[in-house]
Order: structure tokens, then C-alpha cells, then sequence
């Protein structure tokens, strides 16, 4: 019966949206834009902090709890970096509508994310960076697969496979996950064939998603890469933790990928 339930259920233990958001960017001193994205049945909700024209683009794809107001301090961290940023709740989660998300779902609303992105405000792939934390690090990591035109890709705080971390928790492991699983999330078996620069970041404190899955993903990866890690840093702060560090490899990063690779029109705006 455990293993059914765990069969029929299991996008009812990945997946934790709340409907009510708790903050915005305002309170970290970014504004921001309401934006709505149509989908034929559904809609999604999100917010976008326009920089500069020519400024990097961060599509910032989230993990799989709370809904974008428990991303709001990350996404005007990045804001305040200078980049724009536009991030987005999956269906099912905070205002956004649809039914309720699974692994193919979230795919096809960072897909739709990105096309506003590139068809309605026009912005060069070459400007984007994909952006994932946690479950969204897989989400990321699948989008970067379908558009290797994007600049680079920053994974924070993610994991190698849904099967990887079922093994990891311990209520789990008595059960055959490698039969019962229909949500796979297998970003270590889609890294080795990404070809754009990829930075990975991780706290050694994360009780959620251990260290060791950011660095099998780094390992994993083709080059270019980066792996940093964030000393004492949890789950859901290393940027809080290690402001300085945060923002020095953020940065360089891009500037990094910008110097290589500007986008088409757009100045290099390395540092």
C-alpha cells in the first residue's frame, strides 16, 4: 500500500506551492512589475525587475516550496547585482493558476518563462542566464538542454536525481524507488552534455539537499564550469550568508561569460 501511495502520490511529496505571498522585492529595496503569462488553460504569475537595456537577464527558476515570495530577497539580490531578473511561479503555485505541478509541468512553464522572455520583451538568448535553486536547479538544468543559445547557467543549492534524493532520506530507502518513480529530475545525467558555462553553488550546512549533490553535478559537467561553496551556509541562504562571496562569483561569472560572448547590440559590460 506504501508503495502505491508512493507511486500515485509522489507529486504530492515533491511538490509543496503555497497560494499566498508572503513578500516582494519591494522589501529589499527592488522594484519590480507584476507580469502575467498566458498559457492556453492556465496562466502564470511573476515578477520582473527590468535593469538596463543591455544588462544580463536572469531567468530565476525556483524550488519546490512557498510560492516566489520565498524567493523574493534572492531575486532582488541578483536585481541589485544590476542584472534584470524576471521569476516565475510555477502553475499551482501562488497566483499563478492550472492544475496542480509535476515534473513535465515545470518544464513547460520555465519553457513558456523563457519565450516572454525572447517573444514578447525580445530579449537576446545570448542576454539570458538560467537561474535554478534547489528543485529548480533541475528545472534550469532541463531548460538549458533546450536552449543551448542561452549565455550560461548558475544551479544553487540543487540535487543530482529525484532518485539520488530519495535515497537520501531515510524514510525512503526501504522502498524501490528506482520501479516507483515517474518524476526523475536527472540533472546529473543532463550536465555532461551542456556546453555553455555553468557556476554551482552550495552550503556545507544544507539539511535539505546535502553538498556532495552539487559537487557529483560539478563533476559531472562538461566545461566551462564553477563549483563554490559556501562554508556554514544552509538551504535558502547562501547569498545571506556569504553576502561578499555571493556577489564575487556571481559577478565575475557573468562578466566572464559577457567578455567571452556579449549579446548581439549589447556593449560588454565586463568589469
Amino acid at each position: 500500500m506504501a508503495c502505491v501511495a508512493i507511486w500515485k502520490l509522489q507529486s504530492r511529496l515533491i511538490f509543496y506551492p503555497l497560494p499566498k505571498l508572503a513578500d516582494s522585492p519591494a522589501a529589499y529595496g527592488a522594484s519590480f512589475e507584476d507580469v502575467t503569462i498566458p498559457a492556453p488553460s492556465y496562466a502564470l504569475h511573476g515578477w520582473w525587475m527590468p535593469a538596463a537595456p543591455e544588462a544580463p537577464v536572469m531567468l530565476y527558476l525556483h524550488g519546490n516550496g512557498g510560492n516566489i515570495g520565498a524567493y523574493a530577497s534572492q531575486a532582488a539580490r541578483l536585481r541589485n547585482l544590476g542584472y534584470s531578473v524576471l521569476i516565475i511561479d510555477y502553475r499551482g503555485y501562488g497566483q499563478s493558476s492550472g492544475p496542480f505541478p509535476c515534473e513535465e509541468r515545470v518544464y513547460e512553464d520555465s519553457e513558456l518563462a523563457w519565450r516572454w522572455l525572447t517573444e514578447i520583451k525580445k530579449i537576446p538568448p545570448r542576454q539570458i542566464c538560467i537561474y535554478g535553486h534547489s528543485l529548480g536547479g533541475a528545472v534550469a538544468i532541463e531548460l538549458a538542454t533546450r536552449h543551448p543559445d542561452a549565455s550560461a547557467l548558475i544551479v544553487e543549492s540543487s540535487f543530482t536525481s529525484a532518485l539520488a534524493m530519495g535515497k537520501h532520506l531515510q524514510v525512503f530507502r526501504i522502498f524501490p524507488l528506482r520501479a516507483l518513480l515517474t518524476h526523475h529530475f536527472n540533472s546529473v545525467g543532463k550536465v555532461a552534455n551542456l556546453r555553455m558555462p555553468i557556476l554551482f553553488m552550495h552550503g556545507t550546512y544544507d539539511l535539505t539537499v546535502p553538498c556532495r549533490m552539487s559537487r557529483d553535478l560539478h563533476a559531472a559537467a562538461g566545461e566551462p564550469k564553477q563549483l563554490v561553496i559556501f562554508s556554514g551556509a544552509m538551504h535558502m541562504n547562501c547569498g545571506e550568508s556569504a553576502p561578499d562571496l555571493y556577489r564575487d562569483s556571481v559577478t565575475r561569472f557573468v562578466d566572464r561569460v559577457f567578455a567571452t560572448s556579449p549579446p548581439s547590440g549589447a556593449p560588454n559590460p565586463a568589469r
